[in-house]
C-alpha cells in the first residue's frame, strides 16, 4: 500500500518541485497554540510535515528545540496528547503527511505495539527516532514497516560508502540528510556540498533525499531545493514562535498566523527554487 509519504514525494517528483518539510514541537508552548500552527502549516506551503515528540533530553538537538521540548513539557504534553494532535488534524486534513521525529525513550515507556497501534489510527505516516541505529532494528524499525508506517533513517556527512547500506537497508519513505556535523540549528550547510552527498546516497537508493539542520532563511532553502528532493526547516521555525512568546511564555494573540507567514517565505523559496535556476 502506498503512504502518504510515497504519494507526496512522486507527486512533487513529477511536477519537478522540491518538497518543503516543516517541522515544530508538539505541544509548544501548549495543546492549543501548537494545534492552531500544526493545522496551517498545510494551508502554509508545507508539503510534509515533521511533529516532533517532546522528550526531556533531546540530545540531537540544538537550544531552540531543546527549549520548545521543555516548554511542551512544562504544558502537559504526553504522547497521547502528541497523537491528539495528528487525530484533531486528520478530521480536517487526510493528505498531508505527518511524520513523528524524537527518541526512542518516550515510544518505550508507552509500548511499541501500543504506540504503533495508535500511531496508526490516528494517522501518522512515519517515524523518525534519532537514537536508534540499525543493529537495533527489531526493536521499532521493523514493527513500524510491518504496521504500515515508513521508518525514515538519517544519513550524515560521516555516513561513509561502507557504512550507507546499513542505514538505508530498512529505510523507507525519504532519506533525511543531516547537512552538518553537530546539533541542530548550529551552522548552514554548504549547497556544493551538499549536492555531492545528495548524489552518492543516490548511488545506493532510490529513494528522494531531504536535507536538514541549519536551513534557517530562504535563500538557505532555495539553495538546498536545487539539490535536493526536499528542504526541511525546525529550528528557524520554533525560533519564529518562541519570538512570538510573552515573559511568561505564552503565545502573544496572532503568534500562529505570524510565524505561519515566515512558514510560507520558506515554503515558496523552496518551490520556486528549480525554476529560478533555470532561467
Amino acid at each position: 500500500m502506498t503512504t502518504r509519504l510515497e504519494t507526496r514525494f512522486a507527486a512533487l517528483g513529477k511536477e519537478g518541485r522540491a518538497a518543503f518539510v516543516a517541522f515544530i514541537t508538539a505541544g509548544d508552548p501548549d495543546q492549543e497554540t501548537s494545534f492552531e500552527l500544526l493545522s496551517g502549516l498545510a494551508a502554509a506551503g508545507a508539503d510534509v510535515i515533521e511533529l516532533g515528540m517532546p522528550f526531556t533530553d533531546p540530545m540531537a538537538d540544538g537550544p531552540a528545540i531543546q527549549a520548545s521540548s521543555l516548554r511542551a513539557l512544562k504544558a502537559g504534553i504526553t504522547m497521547k496528547r502528541t497523537l491528539d494532535l495528528v487525530r484533531r488534524l486528520r478530521q480536517a486534513d487526510n493528505t498531508t503527511p505527518v511524520v513523528l521525529m524524537g527518541y526512542y525513550n518516550p515510544i518505550y515507556h508507552m509500548g511499541v505495539e501500543n504506540f504503533l497501534a495508535q500511531a496508526k489510527t490516528a494517522g501518522v505516516d512515519g517515524l523518525i527516532v534519532v537514537d536508534l541505529p540499525p543493529e537495533e532494528d527489531d526493536e521499532l524499525c521493523v514493527p513500524a514497516l510491518n504496521a504500515g508506517l515508513n521508518f525514515i533513517r538519517l544519513a550524515t556527512p560521516t555516513t561513509d560508502d561502507k557504512r550507507l547500506p546499513a542505514v538505508l537497508a530498512n529505510t523507507s519513505g525519504f532519506v533525511y540528510y543531516v547537512s552538518i556535523n553537530g546539533i541542530t540549528g548550529s551552522a548552514s550547510p554548504e549547497a556544493r556540498d551538499v549536492a555531492q552527498a545528495i548524489a552518492r546516497i543516490k548511488g545506493h537508493t532510490s529513494l528522494p533525499v531531504a536535507v536538514g539542520f541549519g536551513i534557517r532563511t530562504p535563500d538557505q532553502a532555495a539553495n538546498i531545493a536545487r539539490a535536493a528532493d526536499g528542504a526541511v526547516v525546525g529550528s528557524a521555525i520554533v525560533s519564529a514562535l518562541a519570538a512570538e512568546l510573552d515573559a511568561k511564555g505564552k503565545a502573544r494573540p496572532g503568534a500562529p498566523g505570524r510565524v505561519l507567514e515566515f512558514v510560507r517565505t520558506l515554503s515558496d523559496a523552496t518551490h520556486t527554487a528549480r525554476e529560478s535556476a533555470a532561467v
